[in-house]
């Protein structure tokens, strides 16, 4: 029987998809494919690639192979790339299931054509640091690629790609220089073009540095193909500007109880908030078990009947409490929704952006002092999930 206390995660794949086709339009004439890693940043890449899929998306990024098994029956034919490398002892699965591993060292390269030598096809791509010095071939291995280039005989290289440190910071030179880097590989492995759209067989590269961020940097970091994961899903890929995309989710928890207090009582562990008067608490059922940071407490709000009300007290494992002393007692009963995130209502079509009341994924998170990316990928598993707009 559903638990009718239950917090409820509304995903608005019409939402999700409206996204990508302007995130497309930025890129026109490179391509888009999208990144789904960490289960679609926590809101279920079962559900969203498939519909990404549909709306004519043929590249999927992946952090591990897990991701990409478990993603393949779900997308035939389409690219799955493997972001995180070639795990030693996973090349049969990757070959067998027909992913295509993003090679981060020489020592991998060695491994997928050992382990391919047998296949007519060999999907690779290549990653190189520029400057974010996390994952990617060096400056060093570059050099050995372009000295000697028999070092990658056999290997089908699909994909070049790398990653910026700072786009989302317009002004930021590490852009401009990593760019360069980028351009400085590219002309330096002398891989012909391959079209995003064409076959996976045959030679040629697709060049790729643009992830969400960076698409808005301009022309010259696009390419041939960008692979955008958080602003799929709504989150503000523009600093310090208006966002362009469409939310794509609402959480709504509901009111477990009410409780009247007054002057210099408190509320929640370590007595951390006191009322300065007499008010009205109400006791929400979702916690940080659920990804509402502790952080949020006495700093974050929700939204009740679209007006705000603030968190008072500590966040704790499976509830928060919200100061409603300002709201009309007759809005307010146990068992009524509240919303955490969302910009309002729900419409036959997905979420209504004209709703009345809510805050964004990037406004949480602000106020939780951390980013977007962090707050979806911690929903937690005790959602009640619901999926909207699959005609959109």
């Amino acid at each position: 029987m559903p638990d009718s206390y239950a917090p409820v995660l509304t995903v608005d794949l019409g939402a999700i998809a409206a996204n990508y086709r302007l995130l497309c339009g930025r890129m026109s004439p490179g391509a888009c494919g999208v990144a789904i890693k960490a289960d679609g940043y926590g809101l279920g890449a079962a559900m969203i690639a498939p519909h990404l899929r549909r709306a004519g998306c043929d590249h999927f990024f992946v952090a591990t192979v897990d991701e990409g098994l478990a993603l393949r029956p779900l997308l035939p034919g389409a690219r799955i790339y493997l972001m995180n490398g070639l795990p030693p002892g996973s090349e049969r699965d990757v070959q067998g299931h027909e992913l295509i591993p993003i090679l981060n060292s020489m020592d991998e390269i060695e491994r997928w054509r050992s382990a391919t030598r047998s296949a007519a096809i060999r999907p690779a791509g290549l990653q190189f640091d520029t400057g974010l010095n996390r994952l990617g071939l060096a400056h060093a291995d570059m050099l050995r690629l372009v000295a000697n280039p028999h070092l990658l005989d056999g290997l089908d290289i699909g994909l070049v790609m790398s990653h910026l440190a700072c786009a989302d910071d317009p002004e930021h030179p590490q852009n401009r220089a990593q760019l360069r880097r980028f351009r400085e590989i590219a002309d330096s492995l002398r891989l012909p073009p391959r079209r995003a759209g064409g076959p996976g067989g045959g030679k040629g590269a697709l060049l790729s540095l643009a992830a969400s961020s960076s698409i808005f940097l301009g022309p010259e970091y696009h390419f041939d193909l960008a692979r955008p994961g958080a602003a799929l899903y709504g989150i503000n890929p523009t600093m310090g500007a208006a966002n362009p995309l469409r939310q794509a989710v609402r959480l709504q928890a509901k009111i477990l109880q009410l409780r009247e207090v007054d002057l210099n009582m408190s509320v929640g562990y370590g007595a951390s908030h006191q009322f300065r008067g007499p008010s009205v608490l109400a006791t929400i059922g979702v916690g940080y078990a659920d990804g509402i940071f502790r952080s949020l407490g006495n700093r974050g709000s929700v939204f009740v009947a679209g007006q705000r009300a603030p968190i008072v007290g500590r966040v704790s494992m499976d509830l928060i409490t919200i100061d409603v002393g300002h709201l009309p007692a007759a809005s307010l009963k146990p068992g009524m929704s509240v919303d955490i995130i969302g910009p309002g209502g729900i419409g036959p079509g997905g979420i209504d952006p004209g709703g009345i009341g809510g805050q964004t994924v990037d406004d949480i998170a602000r106020d939780a002092g951390t980013i977007g990316y962090e707050i979806l990928t911690n929903l937690g598993s005790r959602f009640q999930r619901r999926y909207v707009g699959a005609g959109g």
